[in-house]
């Protein structure tokens, strides 16, 4: 037969736990805003501007040389635009300090690709090819002395080879002599050349 327990032992028997689990939500919560309010939740720390989804940043425009027709900073094939994270969003920037951006500071600078050019402009060569090809204009303009001496001595191959250059060159096939790009508008047409290497994503075709 159970033993009647009196009623103020009873609950001074329930209060610890009642205690303790009321102390355990005020430690968790305590925690979760201190972390919140650090920049950390969950363990992880504020990202990085330049690992922003596409959406949560603008970029500018690359200012472009008249001269060149590339970017003004262009570098190794690399040039950088200014990013700007959209308004209310955290990260850390370039210079690795987290902040609260507004829309109008600077994030990251993105990196876009750009060519290498020395003077060498895409109209005259094409103009050349197409009015003294026949005289090898077009070869010795790109930096082929002997091939335009060649055509120049036999009238541009009898005008088969002047034809087959300018294909070449308006193709965008043959290109200065020292391995540079055309000077090319930069908003104009361009050849792209595409290759596949190790980091080629192959699909898997599926055969009926």
């Amino acid at each position: 037969m159970a033993a009647a327990v009196p009623a103020g032992q009873a609950s001074s028997a329930a209060g610890p736990p009642g205690f303790l689990r009321t102390v355990w939500l005020v430690t968790v919560a305590a925690g979760h805003w201190g972390a919140a309010a650090s920049g950390t939740v969950g363990g992880e720390e504020t990202s990085k501007c330049e690992d922003l989804r596409v959406g949560q940043y603008l970029c500018n425009d690359p200012k472009i040389n008249d001269a060149t027709q590339e970017p003004v900073n262009c570098t190794n094939y690399t040039a950088y635009v200014q990013c700007f994270p959209a308004p209310n969003i955290t990260c850390k920037d370039f210079s690795g300090n987290e902040t609260h951006f507004t829309g109008s500071e600077v994030g990251f600078l993105k990196p876009i690709s750009c060519r290498n050019v020395n003077g060498y402009s895409y109209k005259v060569a094409v103009a050349l090819s197409l009015f003294l090809g026949w005289l090898g204009a077009d070869r010795f303009y790109l930096g082929y002395p002997a091939l335009g001496l060649l055509k120049f001595c036999t009238v541009g191959f009898c005008g088969i080879g002047s034809l087959i250059d300018f294909v070449l060159i308006s193709m965008q096939i043959v290109g200065p002599s020292d391995g540079s790009s055309y000077i090319i508008d930069y908003y104009g047409t361009r050849l792209t050349r595409l290759s596949i290497t190790n980091e080629t994503f192959r699909k898997t075709q599926l055969y009926p």
